[in-house]
């Protein structure tokens, strides 16, 4: 796979990003089979990471309409810089999310990351990948300062991830995020374009290329 961005990255729904063995990019309409039939039978896995769903009125998993609302708010959001959620796909298949979330102007320039993968394809280390390529389009074809992961302490899997990349563990938040109907302390873990640089080519021969 070639490691270069679509020319109009960050505004077109053809935006691809790719790793050594990932490709990010928007989920469209045509993706829902492949998202209903992910998350539903990753249900358990999942659901216990993740915001409760009862303000929802339709549920996106299950409802091809809501997904398709849901496409049309993401390609909004990207569209006008306020986020950037994207499939992860392996072998051209989906397997999980990796969202850049909150992007922030202004004096913060920043962002936060968020992910999830089929337990199928846990292990591997997919989402690591993906979040170095996801970094990669954050600093260099975004221009942001900060990226910000918020991991619950129990999430062991989540935490490996940022192990493993060796992001910087700046403590821990008390009751940051509403989880599954509790408020949860959150481990943040985050990485300046200052990181970025001085880390490109040991990330990038790591992940990145081949």
């Amino acid at each position: 796979m070639t490691s270069l961005q679509h020319p109009a990255a960050g505004t077109s729904t053809n935006l691809r990003l790719y790793g050594r063995r990932v490709l990010l990019r928007p989920l469209m309409p045509t993706d829902f089979d492949a998202y209903r039939e992910v998350r539903t039978r990753n249900a358990d896995w999942l659901l216990q990471w993740e915001p409760s769903r009862l303000s929802l009125a339709a549920d996106p998993i299950h409802d091809r309409g809501a997904f398709n609302s849901r496409c049309s708010l993401r390609d909004r959001e990207r569209q006008a810089g306020a986020a950037y959620g994207l499939g992860l796909f392996v072998d051209n298949t989906f397997c999980g999310e990796v969202n850049l979330n909150n992007v922030q102007r202004g004096a913060l320039q920043s962002g936060t990351v968020g992910y999830w993968v089929d337990q199928a394809f846990a292990g591997h280390a997919y989402v690591a990948e993906a979040v170095v390529v996801l970094a990669r389009f954050a600093f260099e074809q975004l221009s942001l300062h900060r990226l910000e992961i918020c991991i619950i302490p129990r999430n062991h899997r989540s935490r490996r991830v940022m192990e493993k990349l060796e992001i910087r563990d700046e403590g821990i938040a008390q009751r940051f995020l509403e989880i599954n109907g509790v408020w949860e302390d959150h481990i943040r873990y985050g990485i300046t374009v200052e990181e970025w640089r001085a880390r490109h080519d040991e990330l990038s021969r790591a992940w990145l290329t081949t």
